[in-house]
């Protein structure tokens, strides 16, 4: 056996021994040796392998599968940019604290400054988003063996921390399979003193206690993060009487911790100018909350405690007093006091808010973002998983929707914007077990469109895509830059109206499309069915600026 498929075999031999699942393969020259043993491995059932074209779908796709399993996902590519195509989805990944596994094949040593094609310096290249391990070039030597596995064993334990790890591994030809002789001895770590390495990720432990007095008219906000943080901390405030204003993507895990979670959250805050019954004298801010400026607003009002024990904490306007990395009922103690009418006054404004919402809903023409987000929420079977698409989608559920606790609800609040969403979707699916779902506007469908490039003889995700198509960016009307004294070049440096044709780009890649032309048959499209399919719901974002102003306005006079 040659040194480069000798080493490719110890690899994934070494990936599957650390409980790697799935592992996605972009085709190329340099990473034949792992796509020959790869290929070997899944005819055996011993790792699903995922074949993927194009590297920027495929890294996002695999964050999707880690997402969705809890396990981290390999993405396998060839040398040279392909490598530099991984970097958005390392990025993101990095920034949501997600496992991922990069295994970049590069040209060898002697390749390097030399001209040859498609070699780069590639070692390294994420730098601080991801823990970069280079091999040793393979080559026929004694004691490799362990090495190797040593390296993988490693690189999947430092995954297992939720952060992205690069293998860059150098290949020398041949890079196809030859068995003149079998070097090594063997592979399966048994005889002539060769040994597997075994490694346990150190599990998260509760613990850096609160050490600060917690008022007794706190408000919770909940935001991407940890579920089990979340859900510790909202059991806190279940028991200590706070509201609690979640983000969809951790609504789950406060519901579950048994925390009074609202509806219309952001609509309440009213960019944090709260009426004098509703202001709290502290704010505590479980994970990463990043939709809402009316949180930013009101953390800049009142004293702010961090729960989390990511390095980078939202604390953007720098007012965090504290930041601990746990809360739990131990901490109760540092309560001060219980006021009784605090969460039925914020009920109070809740109900107030939701009528409100309701009765605009109600009078306002279908279909808006809006109205297909709540309208999605409620219709969603039972135990679904839904996948929230950047920009206006996820603010439309986050503004209006119901909250359910048995809907898994996931979203790239990295750094991401609207890239590589349908493809995290689709790994999302893949990874999980349950009916999967995503909503997301067109820029954002139309920016991943290779996310549909899925070869016949690959498994095909259970996603049903729900496009919100007002050809172009909408949530550009609602910034700063929708104003009317912007409105002569709007349209073209903002807006950025495509005239695509949906159905027909569906078409090409084989992916079955469907209009919903009104909430009954939003609905119907909803049924739960196997494979890939697109639904798209036609919108005007002409109106939407006026339209948010007027759902605040009647949720401010409501409330107040």
């Amino acid at each position: 056996m040659n040194p480069s498929t000798a080493m490719a075999t110890v690899v994934v031999d070494e990936l599957v021994r650390n409980d790697v699942r799935h592992v996605v393969l972009c085709p190329g020259s340099r990473d034949a040796p792992l796509a020959f043993a790869l290929h070997a491995a899944a005819g055996a059932g011993r790792v699903e392998l995922h074949v993927r074209i194009d590297e920027r779908s495929a890294g996002f796709f695999a964050l999707g599968l880690g997402r969705a399993s809890g396990r981290p996902a390999a993405v396998v590519c060839t040398s040279g940019t392909a490598v530099a195509n991984l970097h958005p989805s390392v990025l993101e990944a990095h920034h949501s604290g997600v496992g991922l596994l990069l295994i970049t094949a590069d040209r060898p040593p002697e390749l390097h400054g030399t001209g040859a094609n498609q070699t780069i310096d590639q070692r390294n290249i994420f730098g601080s988003a991801a823990v970069a391990v280079d091999f040793p070039v393979a080559e026929r030597r004694a004691g490799l063996n362990p090495v190797w596995r040593g390296l993988v064993c490693r690189g999947v334990a430092r995954a297992e921390t939720g952060r992205p790890v690069q293998l860059n591994i150098p290949f020398r030809e041949p890079l196809v399979p030859t068995f003149a002789d079998q070097w090594p001895d063997t592979l399966d770590g048994r005889p002539n003193g060769l040994r597997w390495t075994t490694s346990s990720a150190a599990r998260s432990v509760p613990g850096n206690r609160v050490d600060f007095p917690l008022p007794a008219r706190t408000l919770m906000v909940v935001g991407s993060g940890d579920a089990g943080r979340a859900a510790s901390a909202a059991g806190v405030a279940a028991k200590a009487g706070w509201p609690v204003i979640a983000e969809p993507v951790g609504a789950a895990s406060a519901i579950a911790g048994g925390a009074p979670v609202l509806r219309c959250g952001p609509l309440l805050l009213g960019g944090g100018s709260l009426p004098d019954r509703l202001r709290p004298d502290a704010v505590v801010v479980v994970g990463r909350p990043t939709l809402s400026r009316g949180v930013r607003g009101l953390m800049d009002r009142v004293p702010v405690y961090g729960i989390g024990d990511h390095p980078q904490w939202t604390d953007p306007q720098y007012v965090a007093t504290h930041v601990r990395g746990w809360l739990d009922q131990d901490d109760l103690a540092h309560v001060e006091g219980h006021d009784p009418g605090w969460l039925a006054r914020w009920h109070d404004a809740e109900d107030a808010a939701v009528g409100a919402v309701e009765g605009l809903l109600a009078r306002e023409p279908w279909p808006t973002g809006l109205h297909v987000a709540r309208e999605l929420l409620a219709a969603l079977p039972p135990h679904a998983t839904l996948f929230l698409g950047s920009s206006n989608p996820v603010r439309d559920v986050d503004l209006v929707a119901a909250h359910r606790a048995d809907v898994a609800i996931h979203a790239n609040r990295g750094v991401a914007g609207i890239d590589g969403n349908l493809s995290t979707a689709a790994g999302v699916a893949v990874g999980g077990v349950a009916p999967t779902y995503a909503l997301m506007g067109d820029l954002t469908f139309l920016h991943d469109a290779n996310a549909m490039l899925i070869g016949p003889r690959e498994r095909r995700p259970d996603l049903t895509a729900v496009v919100l198509n007002d050809d172009g960016g909408g949530i550009f009307s609602l910034l700063e830059q929708g104003a009317a004294e912007h409105k002569a070049g709007f349209e073209r440096v903002f807006g950025t109206p495509h005239g695509v044709d949906l159905g027909a780009l569906c078409a090409a890649y084989r992916v079955p499309h469907t209009r919903a032309d009104s909430a009954s048959e939003l609905r119907a499209a909803l049924a739960p069915a196997p494979g890939l399919r697109v639904v798209e719901v036609r919108a005007d974002r002409a109106g939407l600026r006026d339209l948010h102003a007027r759902l605040r306005g009647a949720v401010a006079d409501a409330v107040r």
